[in-house]
């Protein structure tokens, strides 16, 4: 989500390096895997699920990481918003908005990844890396719908490296670039709807609806303020002129 150029003064360096920007997407990455591999020890029913002939517990961990990585993209895009249209300067504050607007756009990405990976170990869609990785390419299963998923997930990868190279493409440049925010989340929220198996549930329904339609009143509220801004400007008090000292 873009920045008002007035705002970006307070906002000139990103909040995370690009050293600890790769720490953290490894370490989340690396967690949740572990994650999968230590649990079963804990909770030996869950084994069964891992292995076998046809495990259920790969498709389960990406159904439901698909909806944590959905929920920080909403939560970032709000964010952004948040801060475009001034609401984040109320709470929880424009910088604060913006560090949480980049840690949870990360985040997400990070669980998007696991999203993505852990559903080659499920033995009935059996997709293989290649086709994890290249969009449009599962063939067996709603190659069209899973395409835009995954065009979606590399728009999310360039837009969160954008704030790295900002001072290298230049800040309007950067705007205009985060633009494909809208896109992206679109791309990621037909792709959870069309080629997602929950979608006939009604809380998903209802998720789906709460979501994107919160953030359509964000983008309407940003757009409308923009235009009162633009063509009803505040006008600025002169101040009075000092008393004059009595002789």
């Amino acid at each position: 989500m873009s920045i008002n150029s007035s705002d970006q003064n307070e906002f000139n360096e990103s909040s995370i390096n690009i050293q600890s920007f790769l720490t953290f997407l490894v370490a989340i990455t690396v967690g949740l895997f572990i994650a999968v591999i230590v649990l079963p020890l804990w909770m030996p029913n869950m084994a069964f699920s891992l292995g076998g002939d046809a495990p259920k517990a790969y498709w389960y961990l990406s159904r439901a990481t698909a909806f944590v990585a959905l929920s920080l993209l909403w939560l970032s895009m709000a964010l952004g918003l948040g801060i475009t249209n001034k609401m984040a300067r109320l709470w929880p504050g424009a910088p604060a908005a913006f560090a949480l607007h980049e840690y949870v756009s990360l985040l997400g990405l990070a669980f998007a990844i696991f999203h993505a990976i852990v559903i080659l170990g499920d033995h009935y869609i059996n997709f293989t890396l290649l086709q994890v990785f290249i969009p449009f390419s599962t063939v067996d299963y709603r190659p069209f719908w899973v395409g835009i998923g995954q065009l979606g997930f590399y728009t999310w990868a360039i837009l969160a490296l954008s704030f790295y190279i900002r001072p290298a493409i230049g800040q309007k440049s950067w705007r205009f670039l985060h633009y494909g925010s809208f896109a992206m989340y679109l791309m990621g929220i037909f792709h959870g709807i069309f080629s997602g198996t929950d979608t006939s549930a009604g809380w998903a329904q209802n998720y789906y609806w709460y979501s994107a339609g919160s953030l359509l009143f964000l983008l309407m509220y940003r757009i409308l303020a923009a235009t009162i801004d633009k063509y009803f400007p505040e006008k600025k008090q002169i101040p009075a002129p000092a008393p004059r000292p009595t002789q």
